[in-house]
């Protein structure tokens, strides 16, 4: 048999034979996230929304060494869940704090129901966590999306809030006025066809400097879109970014009672709807050096934090600094 007939022979035998799963390809990662371990153990608060039965995860770390200690509260960005506030979990423990982590519902390993998301609905539900758990005064600590969700419990919680410090907070400026509308059906067929690079590399955006440990909250997302039940999540992603657009919190800047603190990397020009700004306006949006200036002056007695040459995250990209900052907060 001459080599054209081999060949032709081999591809079909390739194309028969059962397709093997490469070392570094990605597996399908359930949108619960049951195969992903968290850094400490994981608890579950039930909740009835909207007459669902639904349920809140949230990891309680005590202080190391035993003790009450006072309690913190982190609140989670848009596109992670609790886990990635493992190395900032430790430091708060180590120096003698609480940790209360919650994934808010519709993400990390929390339900991810069709409802009307509200971060109202959200302060409401981490309030009742705290009851739960018998805690009555917190400091919040909101990173991105958190930082408009703590934004949001400590104006309806003023009695409970007793600091807030807020990293990288999305929403110092009101997207509406720059970003244009979409409807929840778009945005949902944006996330269906979102593409593992195109994940990977909006991951990327959010660093100064790549580093690979960054990696595996990207691998989570593009793992997840292989799972059977990721129109579920694609939803709820499409939902909750309705509600960060259509909730702004920065009005009711002056309206907040809590000392308060921000801590903001100075390279970030995180914006939310980015890619549909009007190419004119883009210099004009998302600087966080400014925008943090604007806040302080809003927020009666805030201070701020500069963290040059860091991005989106500093309490991945830069933790020492950040824990320091903190810390420095916290004992004050």
């Amino acid at each position: 048999m001459n080599r054209y007939y081999m060949a032709i022979l081999w591809g079909t035998i390739a194309l028969l034979a059962p397709r093997t799963i490469l070392a570094d390809e990605p597996t399908p990662l359930s949108i619960a996230l049951e195969e992903y371990d968290y850094p400490y153990p994981v608890g579950y608060l039930p909740v009835t929304t909207e007459g669902q039965e639904l349920k809140m995860a949230y990891m309680d770390v005590t202080p190391r060494g035993g003790g009450v200690g006072k309690a913190v509260l982190l609140l989670h960005g848009k596109n992670f869940s609790g886990a990635y506030w493992k190395d900032t979990i430790g430091f708060l423990s180590h120096n003698g704090y609480r940790v209360i982590i919650p994934d808010q519902i519709g993400f990390g390993k929390s339900s991810k129901p069709n409802i009307h998301y509200s971060f109202h609905l959200m302060a409401e539900t981490t309030k009742k966590l705290l009851d739960t758990l018998g805690i009555k005064e917190v400091i919040v600590v909101g990173h991105s999306m958190g930082g408009m969700l703590a934004t949001r419990f400590a104006l309806m919680y003023p009695e409970t809030t007793t600091g807030l410090v807020l990293e990288n907070p999305i929403g110092l400026e009101d997207y509406r006025q720059f970003v244009p509308f979409v409807s929840t059906d778009e945005l949902y067929r944006n996330e269906l066809k979102a593409t593992p690079e195109g994940i990977r590399n909006y991951h990327r955006t959010y660093y100064v400097k790549w580093r690979p440990e960054y990696g595996e909250y990207a691998e989570i997302a593009v793992r997840q879109k292989l799972s059977a039940e990721y129109p579920r999540l694609a939803m709820s992603a499409a939902l909750t970014y309705e509600m960060i657009y259509e909730q702004p919190v920065c009005h009711e800047f002056g309206k907040i009672q809590a000392k308060t603190v921000l801590i903001i990397g100075q390279s970030d020009r995180t914006v939310v709807g980015k890619a549909r700004v009007r190419k004119e306006l883009l210099p004009q949006v998302g600087n966080y050096p400014e925008l943090g200036r604007k806040s302080v002056e809003l927020i009666p007695g805030a201070r701020l934090v500069k963290l040059e040459n860091v991005g989106h995250i500093p309490h991945l990209e830069m933790k020492g600094k950040f824990h320091e900052a903190l810390l420095n907060f916290l004992k004050e």
